[in-house]
């Protein structure tokens, strides 16, 4: 009896110790995944604050910039200045979710949902392998379901120009207002984790409104993406002039958003379906990535706000670049392929921010492997920007600038984001508000 208890004592200690190693080990990994600079930032060779990269020195940063960047400042386009990076350290509640859930969620055996019951967080904090097949799947899932906009935010407003980058004339400036809405997998704002009724079980809308010019006055977009990935999304558009709504068909997300640069598949660095593409994680890297103060940059007085909020401005070739500093960041490069063989882009590349999995820098190219568009999205720290964005966790879209080389053309963003969920009630995300909205 003593041998049996001494060995029942043994398995019972033994299996203790199996799981403080393994709680050790899911520690560990949401350590490294939220807080990826606690011992320090990247450090590279020659790459200080306050360098600025010209054509002059520009090989200098072969290594921490992609390399269409590299040419496009070798041809004398733009200068990048480098700042001191900064730690982004997102929204505790979306931290705590993730440790609620960690272990949780799989990989379906093909391309599908999630298994495993998901409620919220990021679903695969642990570091990834380059010997893992489906790493770059579950990168991507981590952008899906990140905090990007947090439970809901606003860019109101928000100026699109489209600039000939050859005569460096904006030929077009449309205002909008963008409204950004998760119904589930919520871990911020009530009700939490979802919204109820939701009965046709979405997990986020966006909701978009042409203020002007005078001709798309009153233009809306409306997207509902669905809990169910395998379940294609539904958009809906509303054209001011002709006063009707239409749904949108399928290939249309891939068409030219109102004459711009952009397909709404583009919108936030991708806005699809995790199902729609293949997912290769290429490696990790430290990289110079467009990440900021708002409130530190040459700001322009051009836009006139009654709260004295100022918005990122714009240079280089056709002024298209925005005009901010970068930081040395840790880096997932992920590329993303379309399934359907009619898709206009045979690849893109993203480099994924390891620490808010934002796409700040995206290159995407043609049906034919030609590089085609060069996708910049600036990401300000929301303690340097508008106060009720401070404490919010959110990095905050905060320019954008989508350059077709090709055609040498650009398509420029100036937001003024704003993390509050009295923006974005649930009645404006359906068709009827579009209707009530239009007249």
């Amino acid at each position: 009896m003593k041998i049996f208890n001494k060995i029942k004592y043994a398995v019972v200690i033994s299996a203790m110790a199996v799981l403080t190693a393994n709680a050790t080990k899911v520690d560990e990994a949401i350590e490294k995944s939220f807080y990826p600079y606690k011992n320090g930032f990247p450090n590279v060779e020659n790459i200080k604050p306050g360098l600025v990269i010209t054509k002059d020195n520009v090989d200098i940063a072969k290594d921490v910039l992609d390399p269409e960047m590299i040419q496009h400042i070798k041809d004398g386009w733009v200068e990048i200045t480098v700042d001191k990076s900064t730690d982004f350290i997102l929204n505790n509640s979306y931290i705590e979710a993730t440790k609620n859930n960690v272990g949780k969620v799989k990989l379906p055996e093909e391309k599908g949902n999630l298994q495993g019951g998901y409620i919220a967080g990021r679903p695969f904090p642990e570091e990834p392998q380059l010997d893992d097949p489906r790493a770059g799947e579950k990168l991507a899932w981590n952008f899906q379901f990140g905090y990007n906009w947090g439970d809901g935010a606003a860019i109101d407003p928000f100026y699109w120009r489209y600039r000939n980058m050859n005569s460096n004339k904006v030929e077009r400036e449309l205002k909008f207002d963008f409204h950004f809405l998760n119904w589930a997998h919520r871990v911020n704002h009530e009700p939490l984790p979802e919204i109820n009724p939701n009965p046709s079980e979405l997990f986020r809308s966006i909701y978009v409104h042409v203020e002007e010019p005078y001709d798309v006055k009153n233009t809306q977009l409306l997207i509902h993406r669905y809990q169910n990935d395998l379940k294609r999304d539904n958009a809906w558009l509303y054209l001011g002039f002709q006063r009707r709504v239409r749904r949108l068909a399928t290939g249309q997300v891939t068409d030219s958003f109102l004459g711009s640069d952009l397909m709404i598949e583009d919108f936030e660095g991708y806005n699809g379906r995790i199902s729609d593409m293949n997912w290769k994680y290429l490696g990790t890297k430290s990289m110079l990535l467009p990440f900021y103060n708002h409130n530190e940059q040459a700001l322009t007085d051009e836009f006139k706000e009654k709260d004295g909020y100022k918005f990122v401005d714009f240079h280089g070739k056709g002024g298209c670049f925005p005009n901010v500093t970068y930081q040395l960041r840790k880096v997932y490069v992920l590329e993303s392929s379309p399934i359907d063989s009619n898709h206009p882009i045979s690849k893109r590349r993203h480099f994924v921010d390891a620490q808010t999995f934002t796409l700040p820098r995206t290159i995407i190219y043609d049906r034919a492997g030609k590089y085609w568009k060069s996708w910049m999205i600036g990401q300000a720290h929301p303690d340097h920007h508008l106060a009720i964005n401070k404490g919010s966790g959110v990095s905050i879209d905060d320019s954008f600038g989508m350059m077709d080389v090709q055609a040498m053309h650009c398509t420029t963003g100036q937001f003024k984001g704003i993390v509050d969920p009295d923006l974005n009630k649930p009645k404006m995300f359906n068709v009827q508000y579009m209707r009530t909205s239009g007249k």
